[in-house]
């Protein structure tokens, strides 16, 4: 009689769908594949999952959702909010840890804008990442690491806007690490508006601030 097929958790499912979807592109892979990687078998895929898409969607919904709990981790494993920040600054650059693998996220970023359904979970996600980093960014100014004058939804945004360009700059011209060209990019973002004199020789250096909107 042969065993019983193994039951994953819905988490266990995921981590092995990322790691697939990391080595192969949107096309490349099938549910099988994810059910190797899982120790399952596809037809409980099917079973639970109904297709490829629907266990895309429903990563999707996961990642959305889970965003305020690892920004919480990220935020309890760090005195400084600011250090916080550049640690998610440092889990995003992960993706350009291969040149190849950061093509794949860009292959599932067109599905995602494409599918009108995942690009809701997406877009559900970008605005919770934006909304912890802003918190982030708040606590910091009360913290006395950014000036009191500092936006923090306004330098959210350009958090965002560092983090994605950078990594796709980085793809293209592949000059040193990934990791450390996010980070440098995301330290500039911050850097005119540091508290104490290293902000004021940035400041200097960048010239006047100005105010989101003024």
């Amino acid at each position: 009689m042969s065993p019983r097929p193994r039951k994953a958790s819905d988490a266990e499912i995921f981590a092995a769908t990322q790691d697939v979807m990391v080595r192969l592109g949107p096309s490349q892979w099938t549910l099988a594949d994810v059910a190797g990687a899982a120790g399952v078998t596809a037809s409980a895929l099917v079973q639970r999952f109904g297709s490829k898409r629907g266990l895309m969607i429903a990563l999707a919904r996961a990642a959305a959702a889970e965003t305020p709990a690892r920004f919480a981790a990220l935020r309890a494993a760090h005195r400084s909010p600011l250090a916080a920040v550049g640690a998610y600054a440092a889990s995003m650059a992960t993706m350009g840890e291969a040149p190849e693998g950061l093509a794949h996220h860009l292959g599932y970023l067109q599905l995602d804008l494409s599918d009108p359904e995942l690009h809701g979970h997406v877009r559900a996600q970008a605005r919770a990442t934006r909304a912890a980093v802003r918190d982030l960014l708040a606590a910091a100014i009360a913290a006395g690491e950014l000036t009191a004058d500092a936006d923090p939804a306004a330098l959210a945004r350009a958090v965002e806007v560092a983090v994605a360009g950078s990594l796709l700059t980085w793809a293209i011209h592949q000059e040193g690490t990934a990791a450390r060209r996010v980070r440098a990019d995301v330290d500039a973002v911050l850097a005119p508006w540091l508290a104490g004199a290293a902000g004021a020789a940035s400041a200097t250096r960048a010239g006047p601030r100005r105010r989101s909107g003024s």
